[in-house]
């Protein structure tokens, strides 16, 4: 769909910054232009917010923090489901708008408006449940604690679905009675301005507050001394960046970082029910733009050859580059140009490093995705652990292929990368799942699945894929600190 075809009614109308519960133009006048890059064509501007606008947005949250956080848990409950319900009602617009900026197929974005209403759901079914607990000191004394709120909560969301982020990420820290500071990605922010146009007004001025901006708009959200806590959902450098930022004031962080994800094969996996795994759980709808990626897949000797081979006659008829505002796209396009590059880039190292390339490693030659940031589904077979492409996290469609036998060399290789986010074990023995979900070194492991997530269940990696969980109670509990109270009787 071209800038001129856009219906009524999807682009949003403001062109601002949305804080204090009113849209104001970015005080240094900046706006640049965001693109659909399908056709890397310009969309609309959008606002650049600096320092200034930063600091205008906390302090509105920061005024409106003491009457929010002392809103009863479950009136705080019931904004967050109003909020869900429009969420629901939009969910079509909202998936093509995010298609148009971010190049996501438009039938695979329509889920995320509805999970993303599931997660303000969720935690507003959880604000009655940020509980204390009293604690026995003897005759003389009653002790308990406290679960209080922090304060003004930034969240910095990434450009793969920076609508669903941005909305579901609204959820936990509000439950909990804080205000939070949304900053869209800048790659994609439109859907951000929509959601700011749609909910903002649901809750009381200052309570929910939406920037656009760069890494000016980040750095100044990291170092302002009344934001309480920062979170990120993006990659290592970026997450390293606002960790810098933050440490500053001894700010906490909570991370959603990178994966170089493994998928471990055994001999006694349902072959049929794996290719699908190996291809879904590569994320090759996103154009392999998913922190959950499984872009790392180990087969077994036994099996190597013939699932390789299903993998390769299966993946170009499932996932083939479209444009993605057409609801039959099953693969969209790369966000930008410099992702598009470095895609290319890591396609040159992994020949070079001596990687056999078996599918894609080209752009189509469709001349309708001509002037797009398209890429083919790429795999690489006969992969060794020290090639560049597989240690590094590429954030696009290249999958590396790898053979393994002994058992205790497949989880040296599987684990000797900075990542651990996630993980996919496919077999039919009970007491192979098991051993191996033990040993894999992530914070997310399926079995016989690949890419799923299920509400309430802890999503977040360890080494460099991140710090902390999300999407269920323990997020919630991110966003307080314990206070305890002792009372001395006379």
């Amino acid at each position: 769909m071209r800038a001129h075809d856009i219906p009524a009614g999807i682009l949003p109308v403001q062109r601002g910054l949305y804080y204090g519960g009113a849209w104001h133009a970015p005080k240094a006048g900046v706006y640049l232009e965001t693109i659909n890059p399908s056709y890397n064509e310009a969309i609309t501007i959008a606002p650049v917010a600096d320092a200034a606008d930063v600091d205008a947005a906390v302090q509105a949250a920061h005024a409106a923090f003491p009457t929010w956080a002392a809103t009863p848990p479950v009136e705080r409950g019931r904004y967050l489901r109003r909020a869900a319900a429009v969420l629901r009602e939009h969910a079509g617009p909202l998936a093509l708008l995010d298609s148009l900026n971010n190049g996501n197929p438009v039938s695979a974005l329509a889920m995320d408006a509805g999970f993303a209403a599931d997660c303000l759901d969720y935690f507003a079914g959880l604000a009655t449940e940020i509980k204390g607990e009293t604690i026995p000191m003897g005759d003389g004394n009653f002790n308990y604690t406290l679960q209080e709120p922090l304060g003004v909560i930034a969240r910095i969301v990434a450009y793969n679905h920076p609508f669903m982020f941005a909305a579901a990420r609204l959820a936990a820290p509000l439950a909990a009675g804080n205000t939070v500071v949304v900053k869209s990605p800048d790659q994609a922010p439109l859907s951000i301005l929509r959601l700011a146009e749609l909910v903002g007004d649901i809750f009381p001025p200052g309570v929910a507050n939406f920037l656009c901006g760069g890494r000016e708009c980040g750095d100044a959200m990291g170092k302002h001394p009344l934001v309480r806590k920062i979170t990120l959902i993006g990659g290592v450098p970026t997450g390293k960046a606002v960790m810098k930022t933050a440490s500053d004031n001894l700010k906490p962080v909570l991370l959603e970082l990178g994966g170089k994800n493994a998928l471990i094969a055994y001999p006694d996996a349902d072959i049929d029910k794996l290719v699908n795994g190996i291809i879904g759980g590569m994320n090759f709808t996103w154009s392999g733009q998913s922190c959950g990626s499984t872009s790392r897949v180990f087969l077994h000797e036994s099996i190597y050859d013939h699932v390789l081979e299903k993998v390769v006659e299966l993946l170009p008829e499932r996932h083939k580059p479209g444009i993605p505002t057409d609801p039959k796209t099953t693969m969209g396009s790369l966000v930008s140009r410099a992702q598009l590059e470095k895609v290319q880039g890591y396609v040159a190292k992994g020949l070079e490093d001596g990687g056999r390339l078996v599918c894609g490693g080209v752009q189509p030659t469709d001349p309708a995705l001509k002037d797009g940031f398209f890429f083919e589904a790429t795999v690489f077979a006969d992969m060794q652990p020290h090639m560049r492409l597989a240690q590094e996290e590429v954030f696009g469609p290249i999958m590396s292929v790898f053979k393994w036998s002994n058992e205790d060399t497949l989880f040296e290789q599987v684990n000797g990368v900075d990542f651990g986010l996630t993980g996919s074990i496919w077999t039919q023995n009970l007491n192979t799942a098991h051993r191996a979900a033990k040993r894999i070194q992530t914070g997310y492991v399926w079995i016989n699945n690949s890419s799923q997530h299920f509400m309430g269940a802890p999503f977040g990696g360890v080494k460099q894929s991140g710090i902390g969980r999300e999407e269920c109670f323990a997020e919630l509990l991110e966003f307080t600190y314990t206070k305890n109270v002792n009372l001395k009787f006379s």
